[in-house]
C-alpha cells in the first residue's frame, strides 16, 4: 500500500448473486502515478474501477479517492476527478467547441478549454459535429472533457480500443503529458504493450483477485529469465525434437513461424543443434526478450474467455 495514497482500496468485495466479481481486493495508488489495471474478460476490472469512480457501491470494503468516499462525497469528487468511460457518446450534431463549453460551465473553476483544444490537436476540428469526427478525434475529445474540470485524478478506461497504431501512439503521448501536468492517472487496458510503456505499476486481476502488482520491469523479471527463440521453418519441420529439449518449456507454431520458449543460456545452442541434427531448414532466426504480455499469459492462462 502506498503512503498517503491518492486512491485507497481495502478489502473491496462486490458480488452479483452467486457470482463474486471482486473478492477482497486491496491496493493504493500514489500521487502523480500512472497506475494500470489489467486482466482477462470477467476478471473484475470494470467492477473495481466503477466502485472507485462511485458508479457502483461495493458490498464490503473501503474505497477512498483523495481521502473522500466516492458515494458519500460524490459531489465533491466530481470537481476533482475526470473520467473517460470505455463507451461514451455525444449528440451527433454538437460541435467540438460546444461540447467543451457546455461541460466547462458545469464546474466553478474549469480549465481553459481553448487551451485543451490546442493541446489535444482538436483546434482545427472545433466546429466539426461529433458525428463527423474520426475515432481518434472522438477519443481526444472525451479526454478533453475528462480534463475540462482540471481534475487531480483522471480515470481512463480502455483508452485506445479500436484505434489504429498511429492514433494509439498519439494517445500514449497524451497520457504521458497528462501526468506531466501533475495528474494521477488510473488506466485500464487490454493492450499489454500499452501498460508496459505507460504505467509506473501494473495490477493484474483474475477471477476477482489480485494475482500480481509491481512495476512492469519487476513483473517481467519475475519470469525468471525466460528467453524466446523465433524462426521461420521449412515444410519439413517437426516440433517433436525441440519439445524434447530440457531447456524448452513451450513451443508455439503459427504458419511457418515457430516460437520456442525456454530458460538458460544454452537454449539457443540447443535449438540450433537440434535443428541442424534433424536436417530442418530454417531462416530469420533470432531471440526475443519476455514482455508484460508473457507475464499476463503466464499468470492468467492462455485460454480464450467470454
Amino acid at each position: 500500500m502506498q503512503t498517503n495514497p491518492v486512491i485507497q482500496v481495502e478489502g473491496l468485495r462486490k458480488a452479483y448473486g452467486p457470482l463474486v466479481a471482486v473478492d477482497g481486493v486491496s491496493f493504493g495508488v500514489g500521487e502523480g502515478e500512472i497506475f494500470g489495471l489489467v486482466g482477462p474478460n470477467g476478471a473484475g476490472k470494470t467492477t473495481t474501477i466503477e466502485c472507485i469512480e462511485g458508479l457502483r457501491r461495493p458490498d464490503t470494503g473501503l474505497v477512498r479517492v483523495l481521502g473522500l468516499d466516492p458515494h458519500r462525497d460524490s459531489a465533491a469528487l466530481r470537481h476533482r476527478t475526470g473520467i473517460q468511460l470505455q463507451e461514451s457518446a455525444l449528440a451527433d450534431r454538437i460541435k467540438v467547441w460546444e461540447a467543451l463549453d457546455l461541460f466547462a460551465r458545469c464546474y466553478p473553476r474549469p480549465a481553459d478549454w481553448e487551451e485543451l483544444l490546442a493541446q489535444l490537436g482538436l483546434a482545427e476540428s472545433r466546429n466539426t459535429p461529433f458525428a463527423k469526427l474520426s475515432g481518434g478525434q472522438k477519443q481526444r475529445l472525451f479526454i478533453a472533457l475528462a480534463l475540462v474540470n482540471d481534475p487531480e485524478v483522471v480515470f481512463l478506461d480502455e483508452l485506445t480500443t479500436g484505434l489504429d497504431p498511429q492514433a494509439r501512439r498519439a494517445m500514449w503521448d497524451l497520457v504521458a503529458d497528462i501526468r506531466r501536468r501533475g495528474k494521477t492517472v488510473f488506466l485500464t487496458t487490454h493492450y499489454m504493450e500499452e501498460a508496459e510503456r505507460l504505467c509506473d505499476r501494473v495490477l493484474i486481476m483474475d477471477h476477482g483477485r489480485i494475482v500480481a502488482l509491481d512495476t512492469p520491469a519487476n513483473l517481467i523479471h519475475s519470469l525468471g529469465g525466460e528467453v524466446r527463440v523465433v524462426f521461420s521453418a521449412g515444410p519439413d519441420f517437426d516440433p517433436a525434437p525441440l519439445r524434447a529439449l530440457p531447456a524448452v518449456s513451450r513451443l508455439e507454431a503459427l504458419g511457418d513461424r515457430v516460437t520456442v520458449h525456454g530458460h538458460g543460456e544454452g537454449l539457443v545452442v540447443e535449438v540450433v543443434n537440434a535443428l541442424s541434427a534433424n536436417g530442418f531448414r530454417f531462416r530469420d532466426f533470432h531471440t526475443e526478450q519476455p514482455t508484460l504480455e508473457d507475464v499476463f499469459l503466464s499468470l492468467t492462462g492462455r485460454a480464450m474467455r467470454e
